[in-house]
Parts: structure tokens; C-alpha cells; sequence
């Protein structure tokens, strides 16, 4: 199938130029969970033709609720793999480089950050998500945007995209500035975090670890649903988009 077919309505809204730019950008997404995944099939059924993802979680079935590459065939499978696979099902020409791998301060200079555009945050770990954070916002190329807390929130019309120091109410972004705060260290640049204004629900059950977890080392222990986390994703790649696009 040819590019102009796939990319027909895009191209009616964003025109020539704007394709162009969606064609020419690079972005690195790390994590490909409940909010990374949707957002890496946002960027790609628009036009995005070149895309990084960094993740090196397995799906196992506590995934299904709420990642999109998670089905009863993928349990198991590398998230990235079963990432890439299902983009190139939509864009067989797309660039999908899949790194099954962690981002932490000790990894962090094999991702080669400033080659990018766009880097998407993310990341579920607090240590790793400040460590990007401040390692993206001190280089001068790539925009950063990054995801806070989507668990335990329910209402969709209440998820935000905000400059990080005017987010209120997230417990992620609270931790965040917290531990920057601790250090004395702050990020250089401002960046956008996808967010929600609604206050943070309870878990309704005691969280006990499922066994199928254990074998794929992955705790669930706060309650997300689909609506949500696809919307925090959603937002991130249209705010890519957007970005990408303005001045075509």
C-alpha cells in the first residue's frame, strides 16, 4: 500500500508540509506501557515515519486492561517487539527502532539523547524519570514532554497538559519536584507533563500481587483503566504533532 493512501486524511488536514515534518522528526518514547503505548500509535497513524521506543518489560496479563500491544497472543513477548510489530502492521515503511532495555543513569548516555527531536517520558520509575528529565532539559535540542500520574483517576475530562511547575494535585509530579528539591537540582528548561486535575481514587481491593506478575517482575499496585492512560498518550502524541506541524 502506498504512503499517499495511508496518510490520505492527515495529509488533507496537516498538508504537504506538514507530512514532511512528521517524515523528517525523530522521537525517542521510553516506556511503552499503558500511556507510551497509545501514544507510539498515535505519532505512527499520523505520519511519523521515524520513532525510538525504549522498554524492557514483558506483557503479562495484568497488561491487557490497558496497553495497547497486550493481547492473549503477545503475553510473554517483549513489549517493544510486540510495540513495533503492531506499528509496522499499520505503516510497513515506518523506522521503528525497538530497544529492549532501561533507561537509569547508568544507561543513559547509549540512548544518545541529543539526536532526537522529541523525547517522550514515560517512565514509571521516580530515580529514572528525574535523571531524563534533567539530562533532556540540559541539552539544547530535544523537547521534552513526559507523563505523570494516570493510575487511580477515572474521569476523563479532567486530564490536562500543563508546564510541570504549575502541575498541583499529582502525587508523580509532587515526588518529582520533591527530589529535585532534595538534590538542588532543577531542570533547565521548562516541559510539558500530561496530567489529571482529578483528585487521586483508592484502590478498592488490597492490591494483592497476582502470580502471573511475579514471573514478568511487574507489581501492579494502583488501579489504571484504559480510557485514561490512552488519553494521557493521545495527548502526548498530539502535542507532538501540533508542535511538529504549526509552521507548515
Amino acid at each position: 500500500m502506498k504512503q499517499a493512501e495511508i496518510f490520505n486524511r492527515s495529509e488533507l488536514l496537516l498538508g504537504h508540509e506538514g507530512m514532511t515534518a512528521l517524515d523528517d522528526a525523530r522521537v525517542i518514547l521510553f516506556g511503552v506501557g499503558g500511556v507510551g503505548s497509545w501514544c507510539a500509535e498515535g505519532l505512527i497513524r499520523a505520519g511519523l515515519t521515524h520513532l525510538t521506543i525504549v522498554d524492557s518489560d514483558r506483557v503479562c496479563p495484568t497488561n491487557l486492561n490497558r496497553q495497547l500491544m497486550a493481547t492473549q497472543s503477545t503475553i510473554g513477548q517483549a513489549k517493544v517487539e510486540a510495540m513495533k510489530a503492531r506499528l509496522l502492521s499499520i505503516n510497513p515503511n515506518a523506522e521503528i527502532t525497538a530497544l529492549e532495555a532501561m533507561y537509569t543513569e547508568e544507561t543513559a548516555e547509549e540512548f544518545h539523547l541529543g539526536d532526537y527531536d522529541y523525547v517522550i517520558d514515560c517512565i514509571d520509575s521516580l530515580r529514572d524519570k528525574c535523571d531524563l528529565i534533567l539530562r533532556t532539559t540540559s541539552l539544547p535540542r530535544p523537547t521534552l514532554l513526559s507523563s505523570m500520574g494516570a493510575a487511580l483517576r477515572i474521569d476523563p475530562t479532567k486530564v490536562r497538559l500543563t508546564e510541570f511547575s504549575k502541575v498541583q494535585g499529582d502525587a508523580l509530579a509532587r515526588a518529582v519536584r520533591n527530589r529535585f528539591k532534595k538534590a538542588k537540582t532543577w531542570p533547565r528548561r521548562k516541559f510539558l507533563c500530561v496530567h489529571s486535575e482529578e483528585p487521586a481514587m483508592e484502590n478498592r481491593t488490597g492490591g494483592n500481587i497476582i502470580q502471573e506478575e511475579l514471573q514478568f517482575r511487574k507489581v501492579q499496585t494502583n488501579g489504571s483503566l484504559c480510557h485514561i492512560t490512552a488519553i494521557f498518550g493521545m495527548m502526548l502524541a498530539g502535542e507532538v504533532i501540533k508542535r511538529l506541524t504549526a509552521d507548515s
